[in-house]
């Protein structure tokens, strides 16, 4: 049976005892994320912004693989590492907040340069 093209998701977050302090949950998995100290939040936790460079990440730590394995490669292992910077006095947009610059560093293991690269632009074009 094929797989369906359609996935769906959900998550959910509620206001915690604490302010700015935040309890999720996606299926039975369940977290905290705590606003960032700049407003006047914990900070203790993963930030929203945090946890959304790390939902990147892990996808793109997740799809290589995923290509890698689909192609046959002798990929070992995938590192990413992602950098955000956000500049609330020179807004890319004044309707909405989003970051400034992203910038993406891949590590492979057990594959060529070449190959390596391919998984890349594999992965960007998903």
């Amino acid at each position: 049976m094929a797989q369906s093209e359609i996935r769906g998701y959900t998550a959910r977050a509620r206001s915690t005892d604490t302010f700015g302090r935040v309890l999720c949950n996606t299926r039975d998995q369940h977290f905290i994320v705590d606003g960032p100290v700049q407003n006047g939040c914990p900070g203790e936790a993963v930030t929203p912004a945090e946890l959304f460079l790390t939902g990147i990440a892990a996808c793109g730590v997740e799809l290589v693989q995923v290509i890698a394995r689909d192609e046959r490669l002798p990929l070992q292992m995938v590192n990413v590492e992602i950098e955000g910077t956000l500049d609330r006095s020179n807004p890319v947009r004044r309707d909405v907040t989003v970051f400034n610059s992203v910038q993406l560093r891949f590590q492979l293991k057990g594959v060529t340069q070449a190959q390596g690269g391919a998984l890349i632009e594999r992965f960007k074009g998903r």
